[in-house]
Order: structure tokens, then sequence, then C-alpha cells
């Protein structure tokens, strides 16, 4: 586990978050293990579904997916899950490294109960439920508007930000991934490359490329790269007055020249013509 979570303080936000919207909801941590729900059990129809085999490993494999869909996009994902629930599932993020989701779910998003007993009788007919047990437990879910699951979501993600401001889910200080974090944000418009990087973190550059290709999806030296375009962009969007030789040395290159070539093959057009089009407009 990469994270540390303060599952006291967790706790009441987490129900906090159900006394407000009446949706349970969980968080885990990278490995989507379970720490800690609000309330602490199941509604009697997700249990009757997680009771059978099929259907709890159809419920493991519909969590798998929205985690990697909300990982993808870096934001809240709502869906319906196998069973026909709707559910909705936000990442948290510590800089670029993943440390764990909330998750809400087991929300009953039909205007009647028959109309969303047909929906789940078919989507869940192959799990080896007994359906009588089934359609009982269904008949105790309050039915809520997907307009009201939409807004919960909404609130879902800023509570996922407080969560990491509050410092409530963090990254533990000694891992490699937080010293890499850490030295990249301090360093990177500096001269640095992967033997700088490898020589402070102590590992080989092996093991840095794929410490870098697991965070980021690239190797560091395109990592670095990216960091000091974004700050390119930044300058020449709120610094209208700095030179552009100022921007390349203010990112990290020493060669101006290079600086022109990198920015203009990374970002598709010339240093110059992308200020203009990106210049606020004062009126």
């Amino acid at each position: 586990m990469v994270s540390f979570f303060d599952i006291e303080k967790l706790g009441e936000l987490l129900k906090d978050f159900y006394e407000i919207t009446k949706i349970r909801i969980t968080v885990s941590d990278e490995k989507q293990e379970e720490l800690a729900s609000y309330p602490p059990f199941l509604p009697p129809y997700c249990s009757i579904i997680q009771g059978s085999q099929r259907g709890h490993m159809a419920c493991l494999a519909c969590d798998r997916h929205a985690c990697e869909v909300s990982v993808k996009t870096r934001s809240t994902y709502t869906y319906q899950c196998h069973a026909g629930l709707t559910e909705a599932i936000s990442p948290l993020y510590v800089g670029d490294v993943l440390i764990g989701y909330l998750m809400i779910g087991n929300v009953f998003t039909y205007p009647d109960h028959e109309k969303g007993w047909r929906v789940i009788k078919e989507k869940t007919g192959e799990l080896g439920i007994d359906e009588k047990k089934l359609k009982e437990a269904l008949m105790t879910a309050l039915p809520t508007e997907e307009t009201y699951v939409r807004s919960a979501a909404q609130i879902l993600n800023a509570v996922a930000s407080y969560t990491i401001l509050e410092r409530m889910a963090t990254l533990k200080e000694d891992l490699l991934e937080v010293r890499l974090e850490s030295y990249l944000d301090s360093h990177y418009t500096e001269k640095t490359d992967a033997t700088a990087v490898s020589d402070y973190l102590g590992i080989g550059k092996t093991q840095l490329y794929e410490l870098s290709n697991r965070l980021y999806g690239c190797g560091i030296a395109e990592k670095i790269r990216s960091m000091r375009m974004q700050k390119a962009k930044e300058l020449l969007r709120e610094q209208r007055d700095l030179p552009l030789a100022g921007v390349a040395e203010r990112c990290g290159f020493n060669d101006y020249n290079y600086f022109i070539t990198v920015f203009r093959r990374e970002v598709g057009m010339t240093l110059a013509r992308w200020r203009r089009k990106n210049w606020p407009v004062i009126k």
C-alpha cells in the first residue's frame, strides 16, 4: 500500500455524506481493498446478489472496470452496474500518484419498483439468485431520480478533493513514488536527467523507468519534458512581456534553439503563435 488513511476522520466524513444524500459511500485503497463505508453494511438486495458466487465475481469485475475508467479520465465516473443499480466512483490522487477511491452505489434509479425489477431481473438472471428473495429486497429500495445521483456524484468529486486537502488520505513519505514526485517538482526546471534522478533515489535506471512508466505512462525524460512544456505554456500565457529566450531559460533549456524545436514538436506550433493564440482577451 502506498497510502495512509485516517480512518477515524474518514468515517465521520462518510457518515456526513450519507446523512445528506442517503446514499451509501465507501473508501478503498489503490488496490481496491475497502477500508471503510457508511452505512457499514450493504443494502439487502446487494447482499443477496453478492451472496451468490457468480454475483460476487460480477460485482468485483464491475468495480474493477469502473476504477479503470475513473483512473483513465482522472474524474468521477457515474455508471449502471452489472445488476442494474447506479453507482459513481472518484479516484483519489496525490499529485500523479493514485492512492485510492471513493465510491457511492447501490442506488435504485427507476421511476417505480416494477419497472426496476424487470430490468434487474433480466440482468441478474444468470447469477443463480433466488428471484423471490431478491424481488422482496428490492421492494424496500427507495426510488431515486438520476438527476439526484448526478448531483451526489458532483459532491463526491468535491469530497475526494477535500479528503486529500485535509490529509485524510495521503502518501507514505518514505516511498519511492513520493520521493520521485518531490524531486521532479523541485528540479524539473534545472539540469537534470535520468542519471541524476536515479542517483537521488538510489535505484538503477531500469527500475526508474519502470517506476516512471507505472506512474506517468512514460519514461522519466518524457515526463520532465512534459512538465517543462506545461511550464512554458503558463509563462507564455501569463507573462506577455517575458522574452521567449527568458521562457526557455525558466523552463530549464539552456539552448534556445533546441527549446524552440522541442516546443514545436510537442505542441504543434511555434512559441510566438501559441502565445498569440492563448493570450487572455482583455476587454
